[in-house]
């Protein structure tokens, strides 16, 4: 079962971290604080999450600095990154947000509900990629030899194929649902491609199940002789 989502709240200032928390505590996520940069890069050698919101303006390491050094970690480069900022100093400050490799960039004071929305995007972008995670490593297992892989009982091969066919359409139909709500809401380029990419994830995997599949090698061997 998947976990909550963790999202990182990055700010020097209590109040605006407060704020945040008020503002995302309906998703019913898990929300973790820090109060700079350091901390921020100290909580993502442990944790994994789902998207950061990062102020521009701090003391020592600002917003730019520190989403530099997340993007340059394997571990915590593809993590979307929200801006926040109450500056404002026009298109070549923008720029230099989505430079420094962010998927938003949103002057304060901001629409909670727009803020909450973007955010419940990428959250729900990270469950269904939690989700696709947990179908490949059973289908490695399987393909390993192991008789028995987490969360599934220890059955026949066509039992556990099915099982894992079953698993994996119920991922594709979440994920085909979200994909048609980024459409009607006209939503991020980022987020857009975000659930592209996991479709074609999903896409691989279902093509692999299928070559697995009894019959699916002589089918195929029959095709390639034709």
């Amino acid at each position: 079962m998947v976990q909550k989502a963790k999202i990182l709240l990055v700010d020097d200032r209590p109040e605006n971290l407060l704020a945040l928390e008020a503002i995302l505590s309906a998703l019913d996520q898990t929300l973790v604080r820090a109060s700079s940069g350091e901390e921020a890069l100290k909580a993502l050698l442990t944790d994994d999450f789902a998207v950061i919101l990062l102020d521009v303006q701090m003391p020592g390491m600002d917003g730019f600095e520190t989403a530099a050094h997340i993007k340059r970690r394997e571990r915590t480069r593809d993590i979307p990154i929200i801006f926040l900022t109450a500056i404002n100093h026009g298109p070549h400050h923008t720029f230099r947000g989505y430079a420094a490799g962010a998927v938003d960039y949103i002057s304060k004071p901001f629409d909670p509900w727009v803020l909450r929305a973007k955010v419940s995007v990428f959250v729900e972008l990270y469950m269904k990629n939690c989700q696709l995670r947990e179908q490949a490593a059973l289908l490695r297992l399987q393909l390993e030899g192991g008789g028995k892989a987490a969360g599934v009982e220890s059955k026949e091969p066509a039992g556990l194929l099915a099982e894992l066919s079953a698993r994996l359409a119920a991922v594709e139909e979440q994920a085909e649902a979200l994909s048609k709500q980024l459409d009607d809401d006209s939503a991020d380029a980022a987020a857009v491609a975000t659930a592209a990419h996991l479709e074609r994830k999903l896409t691989g995997l279902r093509r692999a199940l299928d070559a697995l599949e009894p019959g699916a090698g002589s089918a195929s061997s029959v095709s390639s002789q034709n």
